[in-house]
């Protein structure tokens, strides 16, 4: 595959880095950087200033509001907002329940939902996994019984990132046990500020707020909140997970995080040169780069399918995820030994922006043990490595 950007992509590329430059704001560009705490207000400022300039949702038909950016801009863009220190975009809604929307929902749903998606005024969340239903997600129990007009809806969810943040929960309910487990889920849409709505924290180990477990006592949901077919839920669940897993590439991330590794390490001594110097730290940069080069590849052609609409399948996006997560991994784990013995300070005060103590040592070795300790989720996040390597076993070897 030509990697070798057009004359037009080159053009889309300088208006990216143009736009970023003119309007990421100052403050969340260093949070970014130094690898500080984001709030709400971080990433909604943010995502607002791009839902201004349409680019929020840029890959969107534009019968929906969209640009229908080709996969290669879809690249351009999030290369360059990694490289230019632009917060992870909060794609529960963009990425997820959007394509969603404007294939399967009513034009009732559309016009609800899509402008405040485009304009990033609402924040989405994600309510597939439970407790007793991660990796076989067609076990869960929550159930959505019918009471005419609405659902009643009773049970929990868990690992529900940023739940906290969100106003509206897209949400896999079971709506019958007869026949197969798959048949009887539907696919709700849930305000989450209906009664009986209950949000709980789940703390990570460095100290951050990002997932949650979600209780559901009786929750009143209009039965107007029903995507497509009672029943069908599996179908669009499926649906929205292969853009999902394409998303877990962390293209983004991994471009920011391969940046900070090349600093750092022309930072840090070794044996009195530049850690980046030294063979076989070297090495493993560079395979870490090459590994890299190939994913991009990989999920260029992926996006070709998903833009020419072809049916990607769930070898491919298990594959993107795979190794999109395991390559975020490894650059995490080189930046935790790049920044040495100064990485080991648990300072919450400076991570957490919650007091003016001094920051010890080099401000680069404040944030990668955090970084690190949270991506080790990454191969277990939108379906665990070992399921995913089941998955193309099944589907693209036949075994």
């Amino acid at each position: 595959m030509d990697l070798t950007l057009s004359p037009d992509e080159q053009r889309f590329e300088g208006e990216v880095r143009a736009f970023i430059a003119d309007n990421l704001p100052d403050d969340i560009r260093e949070k970014v950087r130094l690898d500080r705490h984001l709030g709400r207000d971080d990433f909604m400022r943010w995502q607002q200033i791009l839902g201004q300039q349409g680019w929020f949702t840029g890959a969107w038909p534009k019968a929906f509001g969209g640009h229908e950016w080709s996969p290669m801009q879809t690249v351009i863009f999030n290369r360059v907002a990694g490289e230019m220190h632009c917060p992870e975009l909060q794609v529960f809604g963009p990425a997820m329940v959007g394509p969603v929307l404007y294939t399967f929902g009513t034009p009732e749903q559309q016009s609800q939902h899509l402008p405040a998606i485009r304009d990033s005024s609402i924040w989405w969340c994600q309510g597939y996994s439970e407790p007793g239903a991660g990796s076989d997600l067609a076990a869960l129990q929550t159930q959505a019984e019918n009471a005419g007009d609405h659902y009643r809806v009773n049970g929990q969810k868990i690992w529900t990132s940023f739940a906290h943040h969100a106003d509206w929960m897209f949400c896999l309910v079971r709506t019958s046990r007869e026949g197969r487990k798959q048949e009887g889920i539907s696919f709700l849409l849930i305000d989450m500020k209906t009664p009986g709505v209950e949000v709980q924290p789940i703390r990570m180990m460095d100290g951050r707020h990002y997932l949650n477990a979600v209780f559901f006592n009786n929750v009143k949901v209009p039965r107007a909140n029903l995507i497509g077919e009672e029943g069908r839920g599996w179908t669009y669940a499926k649906f929205l997970l292969e853009n999902e897993r394409v998303e877990n590439a962390n293209l983004r991330f991994i471009t920011q995080e391969l940046q900070k590794l090349r600093k750092v390490a022309s930072e840090v001594r070794s044996k009195g040169r530049p850690l980046i110097e030294d063979p076989a730290f070297a090495a493993a940069v560079s395979a870490v780069e090459i590994q890299f080069k190939t994913l991009e590849i990989g999920l260029l052609r992926t996006l070709s399918d998903m833009h020419a609409g072809a049916t990607v399948g769930a070898g491919k996006s298990s594959f993107i995820k795979i190794r999109g997560t395991e390559i975020a991994q490894r650059i995490t784990e080189l930046l935790v030994q790049a920044s040495g013995a100064d990485a080991q300070r648990y300072q919450p005060g400076p991570l957490f922006d919650q007091s003016d103590a001094a920051l010890i040592g080099p401000e680069y070795a404040l944030g990668p043990v955090a970084t690190y300790l949270f991506c080790r989720a990454m191969t277990i996040y939108g379906g665990s490595t070992e399921v995913q390597k089941n998955i193309m076993a099944k589907h693209t070897l036949g075994l």
